[in-house]
């Protein structure tokens, strides 16, 4: 098996603790490019929120690519969507019932903008949009478009309301969205069509690629899609939640400890 194309998450995966790129994963990401690898950045994360990770790595352009908001968008780096999988104003209807739930704080994100309905905002939804150079929107449902449209929802709170809110879902709601829990104080809502793993075929398939030639890497809920693909070669991050590293076919040091250089000379440079 020859890998051709590397997909790696962000948080947790390509980022230490201190939201950097350790400088031999920084520079073994850079050789594999070079010796033609596709490097693609698989990210719970609007397109802004990766921008400055990609340029450490060379990534730029129209014919580099990233999926995005957990595979709800995938897009070049020059902006350029490759396809999408987005809900409607019926859907945050749907998730504005849903909150009602436990304690949770709710926002609405598209490729521009998040918007909320809440006036109150927690610390975590505030470092979201830091961290990924986005406004924050506050409305009311009465001023949103009929046609508005978004790409993902996501509940955040403290970690024992969003598990509260986790476990008081009905069951159909798990039948009408892609619901991962991306930390132990955030879940967040997709289309049924949309995951990092549907993505990354996707995608391996536009560029010519064989599922069997991709090999990702990832640690948390919202990889899990990603691993449950029989033929990637899964790598999981020492720092992974359990179930992650019960799916991977190997798993490398943590996120602080260069485990993806480590597993790209073990397995493919």
């Amino acid at each position: 098996m020859t890998i051709k194309m590397l997909a790696v998450d962000l948080d947790g995966t390509l980022l230490t603790t201190h939201n950097t790129i350790a400088a031999e994963t920084q520079r073994m990401l850079i050789l594999a490019r070079k010796q033609g690898l596709k490097v693609v950045l698989a990210s719970g994360r609007p397109l802004s929120g990766i921008l400055p990770y990609a340029a450490q790595l060379g990534l730029e352009g129209d014919q580099q690519f990233a999926t995005v908001f957990n595979g709800g968008v995938a897009q070049s780096y020059s902006g350029k969507v490759l396809f999408s999988h987005e809900q409607n104003l019926h859907d945050v209807e749907t998730m504005k019932h849903l909150q009602r739930l436990a304690h949770v704080n709710m926002h609405f994100e598209t490729t521009e903008a998040f918007y909320t309905f809440d006036r109150i905002i927690n610390v975590q939804m505030g470092i979201n949009a830091s961290t990924t150079n986005n406004e924050i929107h506050v409305c009311d449902l009465k001023d949103l478009k009929k046609d508005f449209s978004y790409i993902k929802c996501e509940f955040t709170g403290s970690v024992d309301e969003v598990a509260r809110f986790r476990n008081r879902l009905p069951d159909w709601v798990f039948d009408q969205y892609n619901v991962v829990r991306s930390a132990e104080n955030i879940i967040e809502f997709n289309n049924p069509a949309a995951s990092k793993g549907l993505a990354l075929v996707e995608l391996a398939n536009r560029l010519g690629f064989e599922e069997d030639e991709v090999m990702i890497f990832g640690d948390e809920g919202n990889d899990i899609s990603m691993f449950s693909n029989p033929h990637f070669k899964k790598i999981a991050m020492g720092n992974a939640i359990d179930e992650i590293k019960d799916l991977a076919d190997y798993v490398t040091d943590d996120n602080n400890h260069n485990g993806i250089a480590k597993a790209l000379k073990k397995f493919v440079l």
